[in-house]
Protein backbone atom coordinates (compact mmCIF):
# COMPACT_ATOMS: atom_id res chain seq x y z
CA UNK A 1 0.00 0.00 0.00
CA UNK A 2 2.29 2.40 1.30
CA UNK A 3 4.21 2.49 -2.43
CA UNK A 4 1.07 3.96 -3.89
CA UNK A 5 1.13 6.67 -1.75
CA UNK A 6 3.98 8.21 -2.57
CA UNK A 7 4.08 6.65 -5.94
CA UNK A 8 5.17 9.77 -8.03
CA UNK A 9 8.56 10.44 -5.38
CA UNK A 10 10.27 7.67 -4.84
CA UNK A 11 12.98 9.30 -2.88
CA UNK A 12 10.28 10.92 -0.69
CA UNK A 13 9.40 7.50 0.31
CA UNK A 14 13.05 6.54 0.67
CA UNK A 15 13.82 8.75 3.34
CA UNK A 16 11.16 7.92 5.01
CA UNK A 17 11.80 4.37 4.93
CA UNK A 18 15.44 5.09 5.93
CA UNK A 19 14.32 7.55 8.48
CA UNK A 20 12.49 4.46 10.23
CA UNK A 21 15.46 1.78 9.69
CA UNK A 22 13.02 -0.08 7.35
CA UNK A 23 15.44 0.84 4.16
CA UNK A 24 19.03 0.50 4.07
CA UNK A 25 20.10 1.40 -0.10
CA UNK A 26 20.88 4.64 -1.32
CA UNK A 27 18.94 7.77 -0.76
CA UNK A 28 18.88 7.60 -4.89
CA UNK A 29 15.21 7.88 -5.73
CA UNK A 30 15.38 4.50 -7.95
CA UNK A 31 12.94 1.73 -6.97
CA UNK A 32 14.56 -1.19 -6.67
CA UNK A 33 14.60 -4.69 -4.47
CA UNK A 34 15.89 -2.95 -1.40
CA UNK A 35 12.61 -0.57 -1.48
CA UNK A 36 10.36 -2.96 -2.55
CA UNK A 37 11.44 -4.83 0.74
CA UNK A 38 11.32 -1.65 2.63
CA UNK A 39 8.17 -1.28 1.60
CA UNK A 40 6.67 -4.51 2.47
CA UNK A 41 8.33 -3.99 5.99
CA UNK A 42 6.57 -0.94 6.51
CA UNK A 43 2.93 -1.87 5.08
CA UNK A 44 3.92 -5.29 7.86
CA UNK A 45 4.37 -2.71 10.64
CA UNK A 46 1.01 -0.87 9.64
CA UNK A 47 -0.91 -3.65 10.04
CA UNK A 48 0.53 -5.05 12.74
CA UNK A 49 -0.83 -1.96 14.43
CA UNK A 50 -4.07 -2.62 13.20
CA UNK A 51 -4.21 -5.63 14.28
CA UNK A 52 -2.94 -4.57 18.10
CA UNK A 53 -5.13 -1.40 18.02
CA UNK A 54 -8.20 -1.72 15.58
CA UNK A 55 -9.15 0.06 12.76
CA UNK A 56 -11.01 2.84 11.58
CA UNK A 57 -12.68 5.01 8.45
CA UNK A 58 -11.19 4.30 4.79
CA UNK A 59 -9.90 8.23 4.88
CA UNK A 60 -8.68 8.07 8.41
CA UNK A 61 -6.84 4.42 7.20
CA UNK A 62 -5.28 6.44 4.21
CA UNK A 63 -4.10 8.73 6.30
CA UNK A 64 -2.69 6.78 9.17
CA UNK A 65 -0.88 4.35 6.67
CA UNK A 66 1.72 7.47 5.61
CA UNK A 67 2.68 8.00 8.57
CA UNK A 68 5.83 6.85 10.61
CA UNK A 69 5.36 4.11 12.53
CA UNK A 70 5.84 6.28 15.93
CA UNK A 71 2.75 8.63 14.78
CA UNK A 72 0.53 5.62 13.69
CA UNK A 73 0.46 4.16 17.14
CA UNK A 74 -0.08 7.51 18.57
CA UNK A 75 -2.68 8.95 15.80
CA UNK A 76 -4.61 5.41 16.69
CA UNK A 77 -4.19 5.71 20.42
CA UNK A 78 -5.38 9.33 19.98
CA UNK A 79 -8.63 8.03 17.61
CA UNK A 80 -9.13 5.44 20.42
CA UNK A 81 -9.71 8.12 23.03
CA UNK A 82 -11.64 10.80 21.04
CA UNK A 83 -14.21 8.13 19.90
CA UNK A 84 -14.95 6.63 22.75
CA UNK A 85 -16.17 9.72 24.08
CA UNK A 86 -18.41 9.88 21.88
CA UNK A 87 -16.30 12.20 19.48
CA UNK A 88 -17.11 11.99 15.47
CA UNK A 89 -13.20 12.46 14.32
CA UNK A 90 -11.25 11.60 11.20
CA UNK A 91 -8.19 12.42 10.42
CA UNK A 92 -8.56 14.70 7.08
CA UNK A 93 -4.72 15.08 6.24
CA UNK A 94 -1.60 13.51 7.13
CA UNK A 95 2.05 12.87 5.14
CA UNK A 96 2.25 15.32 2.10
CA UNK A 97 5.46 15.52 -0.18
CA UNK A 98 7.42 18.71 -0.73
CA UNK A 99 4.98 18.60 -4.16
CA UNK A 100 1.87 17.97 -2.09
CA UNK A 101 2.96 20.94 -0.10
CA UNK A 102 3.75 23.24 -2.42
CA UNK A 103 0.40 22.92 -4.52
CA UNK A 104 -1.10 23.56 -1.06
CA UNK A 105 0.79 26.82 -0.30
CA UNK A 106 -0.05 28.21 -4.12
CA UNK A 107 -3.70 27.92 -2.85
CA UNK A 108 -4.95 31.23 -2.71
CA UNK A 109 -1.83 32.68 -3.57
CA UNK A 110 -0.53 33.72 -6.99
CA UNK A 111 -3.75 34.37 -8.86
CA UNK A 112 -4.84 30.54 -7.74
CA UNK A 113 -8.42 30.20 -6.81
CA UNK A 114 -9.50 28.72 -2.66
CA UNK A 115 -8.16 29.96 0.73
CA UNK A 116 -4.99 30.68 2.09
CA UNK A 117 -4.47 27.31 4.08
CA UNK A 118 -1.14 27.11 5.31
CA UNK A 119 2.17 29.24 5.57
CA UNK A 120 4.54 26.35 4.67
CA UNK A 121 5.85 25.88 1.41
CA UNK A 122 7.53 22.27 0.77
CA UNK A 123 10.33 21.39 3.38
CA UNK A 124 8.77 23.72 6.23
CA UNK A 125 5.71 21.87 7.21
CA UNK A 126 6.08 19.00 9.97
CA UNK A 127 3.42 17.14 7.71
CA UNK A 128 6.24 16.99 5.47
CA UNK A 129 8.26 14.17 7.66
CA UNK A 130 5.44 11.83 8.19
CA UNK A 131 4.79 12.45 12.12
CA UNK A 132 1.69 15.18 11.26
CA UNK A 133 -1.94 15.06 11.08
CA UNK A 134 -5.14 17.23 10.87
CA UNK A 135 -8.26 16.07 12.24
CA UNK A 136 -11.75 16.39 11.47
CA UNK A 137 -14.91 16.58 13.75
CA UNK A 138 -18.21 15.85 12.16
CA UNK A 139 -21.83 16.59 13.70
CA UNK A 140 -24.48 14.45 13.65
CA UNK A 141 -25.70 15.84 10.26
CA UNK A 142 -22.80 14.61 8.80
CA UNK A 143 -21.46 18.48 8.51
CA UNK A 144 -17.90 19.36 8.58
CA UNK A 145 -17.37 21.62 12.04
CA UNK A 146 -15.22 24.85 11.77
CA UNK A 147 -16.09 25.91 15.57
CA UNK A 148 -12.74 25.72 17.17
CA UNK A 149 -14.04 25.15 20.42
CA UNK A 150 -14.99 21.14 18.85
CA UNK A 151 -11.39 20.76 18.61
CA UNK A 152 -9.96 22.80 21.65
CA UNK A 153 -12.40 20.13 23.48
CA UNK A 154 -10.76 17.04 22.12
CA UNK A 155 -7.24 18.34 22.66
CA UNK A 156 -6.99 16.63 26.01
CA UNK A 157 -6.76 13.39 24.07
CA UNK A 158 -3.52 14.11 22.37
CA UNK A 159 -0.86 12.63 25.29
CA UNK A 160 2.58 11.48 25.62
CA UNK A 161 4.95 12.89 22.72
CA UNK A 162 2.45 14.34 21.31
CA UNK A 163 2.70 18.69 20.00
CA UNK A 164 -0.97 20.41 19.47
CA UNK A 165 -1.51 23.28 17.39
CA UNK A 166 -3.82 25.04 19.26
CA UNK A 167 -1.45 25.94 21.66
CA UNK A 168 1.06 27.69 19.04
CA UNK A 169 0.96 31.10 19.62
CA UNK A 170 2.04 32.66 15.66
CA UNK A 171 -0.58 30.45 13.92
CA UNK A 172 -2.86 28.26 16.23
CA UNK A 173 -4.08 25.44 14.48
CA UNK A 174 -6.22 23.43 16.56
CA UNK A 175 -7.18 20.18 14.46
CA UNK A 176 -3.29 19.71 14.51
CA UNK A 177 -1.18 17.12 15.59
CA UNK A 178 2.40 16.12 15.69
CA UNK A 179 5.05 14.03 17.27
CA UNK A 180 7.47 16.25 19.47
CA UNK A 181 11.17 16.38 17.62
CA UNK A 182 14.30 16.24 19.08
CA UNK A 183 15.21 19.84 17.99
CA UNK A 184 12.03 22.07 17.52
CA UNK A 185 13.43 23.92 14.25
CA UNK A 186 11.81 22.62 11.21
CA UNK A 187 15.26 23.21 9.67
CA UNK A 188 17.16 20.41 11.50
CA UNK A 189 14.21 18.39 10.94
CA UNK A 190 14.07 18.50 7.38
CA UNK A 191 18.07 18.23 7.36
CA UNK A 192 17.56 14.71 9.21
CA UNK A 193 14.63 13.68 7.62
CA UNK A 194 16.74 14.20 3.46
CA UNK A 195 19.50 12.21 4.59
CA UNK A 196 17.40 8.88 5.95
CA UNK A 197 18.05 10.00 10.03
CA UNK A 198 16.13 9.60 13.47
CA UNK A 199 14.27 13.16 14.54
CA UNK A 200 11.73 11.83 16.57
CA UNK A 201 11.76 12.01 20.53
Amino acid sequence: MSDRLFATDVLFFQRLLKSEGFYKGALDGIWGPLSEAASASFDAGYDALKSELGTFDRRTELHIASLSMRAQREARQFMHRALSRGVNVKIISATRTYEEQNRLFRQGRFGNAGNIVTKARGGRSNHNFGIAWDIGIFRDDGSYSTDASDYTAVAEYATGPLVWGGDWVSFPDPPHYQLATIQPKIAWVRSRFENGEAYVV
